[in-house]
């Protein structure tokens, strides 16, 4: 994984891999499949789950959240762990883990057990992501080979994304706790073809930042807990203790990074103002698509009725659009500056969320009226995050790709959690004034029902605000084709297990 500032690859100590389609692709290509039709799937069976263990909509955020704050939060450390005690063993470790608590997420009886479940399927999740990513780079022989390695490996993120509204509809319909038992035998297929195809690397052995991670991770879940418990009383206890050390939690992860001999978060990442720039929009995307996923499925199933299967071929269209845009952006921004581009796709997502938002309340027919704004707003993500994307690494060099891969990946999936509960605690709070509460949708009356659907309404309307919040930010974001052009080289150097040395 990345250390302060330099990436450093050490070669297998077996002949690596020259032909791509093989065993170690499909184990290593299946954990990447694995891990985003979780997060797929959860979004989708989340008003299921939420009706079946009768949660209200701020406990049933924590069924999201609590996963991805402990994925992003601890996905630095996971990397490291690799480095320092074998890529393959701490894969395998990872894999096992999260097999295992989609196990217990498969069973939960409660709500403290299945998010319990989640945040350590969030934790397994960080060990097994970022040690697939460098078994990629050190399994495969440089050039071809590992290019080709690397584009199925980003494929499974497009692909599982698709499958999991389809697969995740099905299964829902079925049963909610089959989302995530589906996890137990593809998890176990992958853990033992792990132990037979894939060859030990071992990067550097640095000191482990574990203060670092607990502390970042402590904190951000700490105001995430605040603010979602907000909406039943702003001055509880439970809200103010939590702001107080969650702040207090922060100040001492910038104190412990600022002195750690090897700090999971290098300060020096940040000395760039158009790449701070890049990774704050990438955290408010992600705000926008989390946010996205989880309202949409809710109204559609909640509101409208919408079955499962329904809800997930409803939404199939997001990913259409998507896909469209992105092949688009990836070359134009290759021709004009980055920043044009992702406004031009907030644009075009604020005035899908604002449409989506008059029309919250009027139970409209699946097209135009839904069908529409959903293939527009991908379509503007897209545009968006895929320049915001290349920015990141615009104008480095081979030996920064990987700390600056990683930060983006770790706002990604703050940015997520963040966002869900931000906004969530606004539309609990907009349905509990229109005279809405927070007891289980199949148990509402009309008129509650109708303070629902305008909190969601409210939640499309954060969208589009949360993209003008990113217009904003993007207006510093200064980089221009040929920076990015030379990021794209230098990923693809990365890529070829080109290795800068800075004292070269």
């Amino acid at each position: 994984m990345a250390t302060s500032g330099t990436w450093h690859q050490t070669p297998t100590a077996q002949p690596e891999y020259r032909r791509v389609f093989g065993p170690a692709i499909l184990v290593l290509s299946g954990m990447q499949l694995l891990m985003v039709l979780d997060g797929t799937v959860a979004a989708l069976a989340l008003p299921r789950i939420r009706d079946s263990l009768s949660l209200s909509e701020s406990s049933a955020n924590w069924i999201i959240t609590s996963y991805v704050l402990a994925f992003g939060g601890l996905m630095l450390l996971g990397g490291r762990l690799g480095d320092a005690f074998g890529r393959k063993r701490m894969f395998i470790v990872g894999v096992t883990l999260f097999t295992l608590t989609s196990l217990l997420c498969g069973l939960a009886w409660n709500e403290p057990s299945l998010v319990i479940g989640r945040a350590l399927q969030g934790a397994s999740a960080a060990i097994a992501a970022p040690t697939a990513m460098a078994l990629v780079a050190t399994t495969f022989a440089p050039g071809k080979a590992r290019s080709q390695a690397f584009a199925i490996y980003a494929a499974m993120t497009g692909l599982g994304s698709v499958a999991g509204l389809i697969l995740g509809g099905v299964l829902t319909e079925l049963s909610w706790r089959l989302v995530f038992l589906i996890n137990v035998p593809i998890g176990l297929l992958v853990a033992i073809g792990a132990v037979f195809v894939l060859r030990e690397s071992q990067g550097e052995r640095l000191a482990l930042d574990v203060p670092g991670a607990v502390l970042g991770t402590l904190g951000c879940t700490l105001l995430v807990l605040a603010v979602n418990e907000g909406p039943n009383g702003w001055t509880r206890p439970i809200v103010v203790g939590s702001f107080v050390l969650g702040a207090l939690a922060l100040a001492a992860f910038i104190v412990v990074e600022r002195r750690a001999a090897n700090p999971i978060l290098p300060f020096v990442l940040f000395d760039n103002t158009s790449r701070v720039a890049a990774l704050v929009a990438i955290l408010l995307a992600s705000m926008i698509m989390m946010c996205m996923a989880v309202f949409i499925s809710l109204y559609l199933q909640g509101i409208l009725k919408y079955s499962p299967i329904q809800s997930g071929l409803a939404v199939v269209p997001f990913a259409l659009g998507l896909g469209i845009a992105a092949a688009f952006a990836s070359k134009l921004s290759l021709m004009i500056q980055p920043r044009w581009l992702v406004l031009a796709g907030g644009a075009v997502i604020l005035f899908g969320c604002l449409y989506a938002s008059s029309i919250a309340t009027d139970m409209p027919d699946y097209f135009p009226s839904i069908g529409l704004p959903v293939v527009t707003i991908g379509f503007g993500v897209g545009l968006a995050v895929i320049p915001l994307t290349l920015s990141v690494v615009a104008g480095v060099g081979p030996n920064e790709i990987g700390p600056l891969t990683a930060l983006a990946q770790v706002a990604q999936n703050l940015g997520g959690a963040i966002g869900l509960v931000a906004v969530g605690a606004m539309v609990t709070s907009r349905a509990l004034s229109q005279g809405g509460t927070t007891g289980p949708v199949e148990a509402m009356n009309p008129v509650q029902l109708a303070a629902q659907a305008d909190g969601y309404g409210l939640a499309f309307a954060c969208c589009a605000g949360i993209a003008v919040l990113a217009a904003i930010v993007v207006l510093f974001m200064r980089f221009t084709p040929e920076e990015v052009a030379e990021g794209q080289a230098a990923q693809e150097a990365a890529d070829a297990g080109m290795s800068v040395d800075p004292e070269d």
